[in-house]
C-alpha cells in the first residue's frame, strides 16, 4: 500500500527539462544515476527529461548532469566532499561544481539561495565514487562552508 502511494506521489511530480551532457551516454553515468539519493535535505528528487541527469526540488533547487567535459588545470577553487574532489564556481544566482579527475565527468549546479554545498553535496559521494579518480586537486578551499 505505502509501495503504491508512493508511485502515486513520484508520478505526480512534474518533469524538469534538463539538457543531456555530451557523454551522458557513458556507461559509468548509468552507474551514479543507480546510486543517486532520492532526497537531498528537505528537496525530493523528480524526473527528468533527459538521460544522465536527476533534479531535487520544485522548482529545481539542485541539478545534476553527468557526462560533462572534464575540466583541466585551472585557478578556480577546489573542495573536497568525501573524497570527491570538485572544482567550485560561483555563477552570481548559483554554484556550478565539477568533479575534479573523473571520467566521465559530473556537474552539480546548486541554488545558492536554496541550499549550501555542505548539504548538497555528501549524499552525492556514493554515486560519484563509482567513477574511477585519475587526479586530484593540488589545493583546495580552506573553509567550503560558504559554497
Amino acid at each position: 500500500m505505502l509501495a503504491a502511494g508512493m508511485l502515486l506521489l513520484t508520478s505526480c511530480a512534474a518533469t524538469a527539462t534538463v539538457e543531456p551532457a555530451p557523454n551522458a551516454e557513458d556507461p559509468d553515468c548509468a552507474e551514479v544515476m543507480l546510486r543517486l539519493p532520492e532526497v537531498i535535505g528537505d528537496q525530493e528528487r523528480r524526473p527528468t527529461s533527459s538521460q544522465g541527469t536527476a533534479v531535487w526540488g520544485e522548482p529545481s533547487e539542485i541539478v545534476l548532469r553527468c557526462g560533462v567535459e572534464p575540466i583541466g588545470p585551472t585557478t578556480e577553487p577546489c573542495v573536497r566532499y568525501g573524497g570527491i574532489d570538485w572544482v567550485a564556481m560561483d555563477r552570481e544566482d548559483h554554484w556550478q561544481l565539477i568533479s575534479y579527475g573523473r571520467v566521465p565527468t559530473v556537474e552539480v549546479l546548486l541554488a545558492m539561495e536554496q541550499i549550501s554545498s555542505v548539504n548538497a553535496m555528501p549524499p552525492l559521494t556514493d554515486a560519484v565514487s563509482r567513477i574511477e579518480q585519475s587526479r586530484e586537486c593540488t589545493a583546495y578551499v580552506e573553509n567550503s562552508e560558504d559554497l
